[in-house]
C-alpha cells in the first residue's frame, strides 16, 4: 500500500522535520528535513533521503560515506508535522564520525544507561573477534562452551541464593553476572539480542491474539 503523503503537513517551504532513531537501541541519531520527493524516495528505496536546505538538493544518507540508514519504520506525530524514522544504521550518523549527532550534554540528572546492554554485547563480540591476553571474556571464549555453561549455572544458583536471602543488592549483583555470562554464551552460539526481541514479541502477540479470541 502506498502512503498518501497529503496526510502530512509540510511547512511553507515544503519541508517536514524527520527525527532519525536507531531502531535497536532507541538512540536519536540525527535530525533531517524531507520534502515530498525525498519522503517518497525514502519509502521507495527503504533508505533515508533528505532535502538539504543549504544546497537546495536531495541527498541520500551514506551515498558517499557508505553509512547508509536502512528504514525499518516511519511514524508521524499527532499534528502530522513531524516524522520519526526508525532505522538500522550501517555506520555513524554524524559527519564527525560519531554514532549520533547528539553528543553535547546540556543537563543530566543521572548517567544514561539505556545503551549499556548493547555496549556490553559489542564489547563481548570484540573480545571474541580480537582476543586480548589476560581479559576475562577472552579467557571464557578460549575455554569454550563447557566453561561458559558452568559459569551460567553457577551465577543462576547465586541468584537463587540471593533471592532466598531477600538481599536486593546481592540479587542485583548476581543477576548482572548472570546476564553477562549469558551474553557471552549467546555470542558463542550466534544468538543476538534481536533474536530474543523477535521471540518475545512473537509470544506477546500470540498471547494478545489468544486473549482476544477468548473474549
Amino acid at each position: 500500500m502506498i502512503f498518501d503523503s497529503s496526510k502530512l503537513k509540510f511547512d511553507e517551504n515544503g519541508l517536514i522535520p524527520a527525527v532519525i532513531q536507531d531502531e535497536k537501541t532507541g538512540s536519536v541519531l540525527m535530525l533531517g528535513y524531507m520534502n515530498e520527493e525525498s519522503f517518497t524516495k525514502t519509502l521507495e528505496t527503504k533508505e533515508t533521503w533528505f532535502y538539504s536546505r543549504s544546497r537546495q538538493e536531495l541527498w541520500n544518507k551514506g551515498a558517499t560515506s557508505g553509512n547508509k540508514q536502512q528504514v525499518v519504520r516511519i511514524v508521524y506525530d499527532c499534528d502530522q508535522d513531524t516524522l520519526l524514522v526508525q532505522v538500522n544504521p550501517q555506520g555513524p550518523a554524524c559527519h564527525t564520525g560519531a554514532t549520533t549527532c547528539f553528543n553535547d550534554t546540556v543537563y543530566e540528572e543521572k548517567s544514561e544507561t539505556r545503551q549499556v546492554i548493547h555496549q556490553l554485547v559489542a564489547n563481548i563480540k570484540d573480545r571474541k573477534e580480537n582476543p586480548v591476553q589476560g581479559a576475562y571474556t577472552t579467557y571464557l571464549f578460549n575455554e569454550g562452551i563447557d566453561k561458559i555453561l558452568k559459569k551460567v549455572g553457577e551465577e543462576a544458583a547465586e541468584v537463587i541464593i540471593g533471592a532466598k536471602n531477600n538481599d536486593k543488592q546481592e540479587v542485583i549483583w548476581e543477576v548482572s553476572d548472570l546476564i553477562y555470562h549469558t551474553l557471552v554464551l549467546m555470542e558463542l552460539l550466534g544468538v543476538s539480542l534481536e533474536d530474543l526481541k523477535e521471540e518475545l514479541t512473537k509470544r506477546h502477540i500470540q498471547k494478545q491474539n489468544q486473549g482476544e479470541a477468548n473474549e
